[in-house]
């Protein structure tokens, strides 16, 4: 029994040297026979690379033809079995569909092979005669296969051989292969098929079953954990079983795969229970590497993995709008410099609590920045990550409920076509697919917006609008060079903020109140009907205490025309609406609610309300019928036409802005009175602009030989390249060149920049007269004075460069450098020049006081906040006046966020855009648009005749109350002065010779006359009403002087002056003024003011 035993203890102990042996030379052979491999191929390609240079730079050039007529077919095959190699293994034939899938099947297939084979072993080296080995060679087999296929297609051998799979094929083909002949089956490195795994993306690619973005980023971090604790468990598993192989006594460490891959997730996750440890040197060692790779795998993919799977959940959901609360959706450029601006717009034009949700759809993510701006308003924002031009996301936000629909733009994109074009495509999908939704969208180029009414469901009735940001900047910076501060006015007038920040910004009283009045709509009382546009002006001025520009008739022979000041043969029909500068809605809606029955003897404006006569109601409606019967009278007498007098234009696509339709131009069969200008006076065929014929580019250019005789011009300073993108030239040039204007009231404009590009911008600018080009650059001072720009009226800047990929701030950067430029060049004023600004001679002591002048400049930014450099803020400035004097635009900087407060504007009242875009483009029609947008150039008229139709349109103005203040003043000083306190006669005679410009003494009666009329103080009211009976001008707004010091003539603007405002003499009066009118100034409206007028305008009843 004894002898049984101890035989049996001699077998343990042998099998137990035997295992050592596997353990100790059977894994060393398995080992040295994968690295002989990948090493040998290593020094194959680099010999086959060493004798291909040889062959290079050593052998002879007859040699080398020889061998290269001999390697033409061999060359040209393998190109076309490469070829064919890498189209089958990108997966875009339906055999490498399969030949990947079966890849990745295998693969897997192989590791569970693995797995099973290790769930309980305790010798690393198993019997040959396990029934997997078979499988698993069908599985190495076609592995080996796939790679001779990705060798082939391989064009560098080396950077293939030092590949990830392909060291995963090294080391788990080569152990099959050697297994069969040693008769052992080697575990091994088998594990490493876990890194198989991370071609899962790739192949999900393949086969489309992941196409957005965050599928595919959710996907590889899913395929790197995994494949990290499968191949870090192997290899843990790997070496506790094996042991040191340094220790003469196994220390090895029998653990299951499972128990491995329990201790590599719990270590990896920081937890370590200590339950299960690892003992072995190697083991430990690898511990230690592993856990620092693991703590930055975790850092960074789980934070990446939450931030996925939180923006899937939160930014890809359902919007649940609130009951009885509106909404609307802004899609588009969605980042965080517009978000931030349009909140800021949005919000301080919204008076009362804000009752609007703001929904953005973003097609991407928001960034951190963007996501602590959605926190701070919460409360009414939300953001959903998708597309308008995909139907599920507009589902998934209800646009169909949706208030309206803002699609922002962006403005400084190096490729202005494809946003313009991405924007209309956005207007085409909403449309489609919600027909009922109102879209407020914005265009940068012009020539992109006669696109947008041929769409389906477009209507501006419903308030679909467009806001074409080169249409509406250039125009606007256009009329300022003619109407100085324009800008500063109008965006006190359309453009709503809040009242209290203003007011503390501001100094001058009448500036804040000028700031409270804005511009409003409502329809008109029906009790206007049949009379004048000035008639009706006159009764809300001194009735209503409204100021009424415009009106908009909504039936008739003018349907669908909006007229600025028009001409005393327009008569008000029913349902006209009335565009008025006013305070509030209530202020606007006393004209709809007036009645000549109820209101004529009321003098308080605000007792004036909703009247409940019903003898209005029945005339109303008696008189709205007969009035409806002449309109359809009237049209169907319109429709029996010629067809050339007609339009067939659906009604709701446009409308004809500050002119007539075309049906309502004068027959040219009818013999017209023409106008008599110079003779070179010529029109289009549109007759809305003066033309001439075309001047060739190299005409226009001129020579940088002397200083250009020209004066009181236009300078217009446009940075450009060669390349760059147009900035539509042409909308700068046509209200300058519009008809409205004679041909000796056009300014000559000279345009400085870049020869080659501007010469792109001439063959839209070509047909237009007065042009002239100097090649040069705002930056040298040499140039300006080229341009004499020391005479001249104004100078703009103009930029194309569009923003790159640095810092924003640096895109304007040499605009600003021009306008500092520029600004730096100064001149004294002599006493004749400094008349205009105001008094420069002391009658006293007869001193004479010098005034210096800046250059009048007015600049283009593309970034808003670069205003900065322009201001020199005081240490008594508070920061809060600061940044608000970078946001405002002033009247010498225009900016892009003046017309992102438009779009606001717009969404709150579309019709005020359409009174923008008259006063700033000078008047437009559909035809027109149309024309523009499928002629390069204009086209003159076939005829001689000039008709007054398209011509009879009002302008903007800035008119002088007197065309000589300083003798307007020295007339009132000297009437004021009693009679005994006058000058001897000598010294009377020695004023005379100095200021020749005051009248001779007169009789006693008629001084007296003079006397009482210049010493009362007119007031704004007065000079109101008096311009609109003398010349139809009408007046809403003043350039002041501001107070001394003012060594510059600067001037301040105040909008919609109160009616009692005092009136001084130097100051400029912003005016609509009507094309015949003869009046340049106001010096005759002054002169003819009594005190009769002043006691009508303060309250005396008017009966009509």
């Amino acid at each position: 029994m004894e002898n049984e035993i101890y035989i049996a203890r001699q077998e343990d102990d042998l099998s137990e040297v035997l295992g050592s042996h596997c353990t100790q030379y059977i894994q060393m052979a398995f080992i040295c026979s994968c690295l002989a491999i990948f090493l040998g191929g290593i020094i194959f390609i680099l010999i086959y690379r060493i004798n291909q240079f040889i062959y290079t730079f050593f052998f002879s050039e007859h040699l080398k033809g020889m061998f290269a007529v001999k390697n033409v077919f061999y060359i040209r095959w393998k190109g076309y079995f490469q070829d064919w190699v890498v189209m089958m293994l990108s997966g875009q034939t339906a055999v490498g569909r399969v030949l990947v899938i079966l890849v990745f099947l295998f693969s897997i297939g192989s590791l569970n092979i693995y797995i099973m084979n290790c769930y309980s072993v305790k010798q690393f080296c198993l019997a040959f005669e396990d029934q997997t080995v078979a499988i698993d060679l069908i599985f190495n087999s076609f592995f080996l296969f796939y790679f001779g296929l990705r060798f082939l297609a391989a064009s560098d051998k080396l950077s293939f051989w030092l590949e990830v799979n392909s060291m995963v094929d090294f080391f788990t083909i080569t152990p099959v292969c050697v297994s069969f002949y040693l008769q052992r089956n080697w575990l091994g490195l088998r594990f490493l098929r876990a890194l198989r795994l991370l071609e899962l993306p790739k192949i999900l690619q393949f086969l489309h079953m992941t196409t957005s973005g965050t599928s595919i980023k959710l996907s590889k971090l899913i395929a790197q954990f995994i494949s990290a604790w499968l191949t870090a468990a192997g290899f843990v598993h790997w070496m506790e079983n094996s042991g040191d192989p340094w220790v003469q006594q196994q220390n090895y460490h029998n653990l299951t795969y499972f128990e491995c891959l329990y201790l590599i997730m719990a270590t990896m996750s920081t937890v370590g229970y200590g339950d299960i440890v690892v003992r072995t040197a190697l083991g430990r060692a690898f511990i230690l590497i592993f856990i620092i790779a693991a703590l930055l795998l975790f850092a960074n993919a789980m934070t990446e993995l939450v931030d996925i799977l939180r923006n899937t959940k939160r930014y890809r959901g359902f919007y649940e709008g609130v009951k009885g609360r509106k909404y609307i959706v802004v899609c588009g450029d969605v980042n965080l410099l517009s978000v931030t601006a349009f909140l800021r717009d949005f919000l301080s034009q919204d008076t009362e609590e804000v009752t609007t949700e703001i929904v953005f759809l973003g097609e991407e993510a928001p960034c951190v920045e963007l996501e602590t701006i959605f926190r701070c308003y919460t409360a009414y924002t939300t953001f959903f990550e998708g597309s308008v031009m995909i139907y599920e996301d507009l589902q998934r936000i209800k646009m169909d409920q949706a208030e309206a629909c803002l699609i922002l733009a962006d403005t400084c994109s190096p490729q202005p076509f494809i946003e313009d074009t991405s924007n209309i495509m956005r207007v085409l999908s909403i449309k489609n697919h919600c027909p009922g939704t109102r879209v407020i969208v914005q265009i940068i180029q012009s020539s992109n917006k006669v696109y947008l009414p041929k769409l389906p469901n477009w209507d501006w009735r419903r308030g679909d609008s467009i806001i074409c940001f080169a249409e509406l900047k250039l125009g606007l910076i256009a009329q300022s060079c003619v109407v100085p501060g324009l800008t500063k006015l109008l965006t006190s007038l359309f453009i709503r903020e809040d009242s209290q920040k203003v007011s503390s910004l501001l100094k001058h009283q009448l500036e804040i109140e000028g700031q409270d009045y804005k511009v409003m709509t409502q329809y008109l009382s029906n009790d206007f009907a049949n009379m004048s546009f000035q008639d009706v002006c006159r009764l809300c001025f001194v009735k209503l205490n409204l100021m009424l520009v415009a009106i908009e008739i909504r039936s008739g022979m003018h349907a669908n025309s909006i007229l600025i000041n028009p001409s005393e043969a327009i008569k008000i029909h029913h349902d006209t609406l009335g565009f008025f500068i006013a305070k509030s809605p209530e202020e606007a809606r006393r004209a709809h609610y007036y009645c000549i029955r109820c209101h004529s003897d009321l003098s308080n404006p605000e007792n004036i309300g909703k009247c409940r006569c019903r003898r209005k109601r029945m005339r109303n409606a008696y008189s709205y019928q007969a009035s409806r019967n002449l309109v359809l009278h009237q049209n169907y007498m319109e429709n029996i036409k010629e067809s050339k007098w007609t339009t067939d234009r659906g009604p709701g696509k446009s409308r004809s802005l500050g002119i007539l339709p075309l049906s309502n131009i004068p027959d040219p069969s009818k013999p017209q009175k023409p106008v008599k200008e110079g003779s070179d006076s010529m029109l289009d065929a549109t007759g809305m602009f003066h033309w001439c014929d075309s001047v060739p580019f190299k005409k226009a250019l001129l020579k940088r030989k002397k200083v250009i005789s020209q004066s009181d011009h236009i300078v217009a300073c446009v940075f450009g390249e060669a390349t760059s993108a147009l900035i539509g030239l042409r909308n700068f040039v046509m209200p300058l060149r519009a008809s409205n204007f004679t041909f000796r009231q056009l300014k000559p404009i000279v345009f400085i920049g870049n020869a080659e590009f501007l010469e792109r911008e001439w063959e839209f600018l070509q047909n237009f007269p007065k042009l002239y080009v100097l090649e040069g650059t705002a930056l040298s001072c040499a140039d300006l004075k080229l341009a004499n720009i020391k005479k001249c009226c104004m100078c703009a800047i103009l930029s194309a460069h569009a923003r790159g990929p640095g810092d924003q701030a640096l895109v304007d950067t040499k605009s600003v450098l021009a306008t500092l430029n520029i600004r730096s060049l100064q001149f004294k004023l002599n006493v004749t020049t400094a008349a205009k600004g105001g008094p420069t001679t002391d009658l006293t002591n007869q001193s004479v006081r010098v005034f210096y002048t800046k250059i009048p400049v007015i600049t283009e930014l593309k970034i808003a906040s670069n205003a900065q450099f322009f201001q020199q803020r005081h240490n008594d400035e508070s920061h809060e006046e600061h940044s608000r004097a970078e946001q405002l635009p002033k009247g010498t900087v225009f900016s892009d966020s003046f017309l992102d407060s438009v779009l606001c504007t717009t969404y709150h009242n579309n019709h005020v855009l359409a009174l923008f875009q008259t006063l700033v483009t000078g008047g437009t029609s559909p035809e027109l648009e149309e024309y523009l947008a499928e002629e390069t150039v204009l086209t003159g008229s076939a005829s001689d005749v000039v008709h007054v139709g398209p011509r009879d349109r009002c302008k903007l103005a800035l008119y002088p109350v007197t065309n000589n203040p300083v003798a307007l003043e020295d007339m009132v000083q000297r009437l004021r002065r009693p009679r005994s306190l006058l000058l001897p006669r000598g010294a009377k005679k020695k004023r005379r010779k100095l200021v020749v410009t005051v009248p001779q003494r007169q009789d006693g009666k008629q001084e007296r006359r003079q006397r009482t009329r210049l010493e009362e103080k007119f007031h704004f009211g007065d000079l109101y009403s008096k311009a609109l009976d003398m010349f139809g001008i009408l007046c809403f707004g003043v350039h002041r002087l501001k107070d001394e010091p003012n060594p510059y003539l600067n001037r301040r603007v105040i909008a919609r002056p109160i009616n009692h405002f005092r009136v001084r003499s130097t100051d400029l009066i912003f005016c609509l003024v009507p094309y015949n009118s003869p009046a340049n100034d106001l010096t005759a409206v002054v002169m003819s003011l009594t005190p009769v007028k002043q006691k009508l305008i303060r309250g005396s009843p008017i009966m009509m």
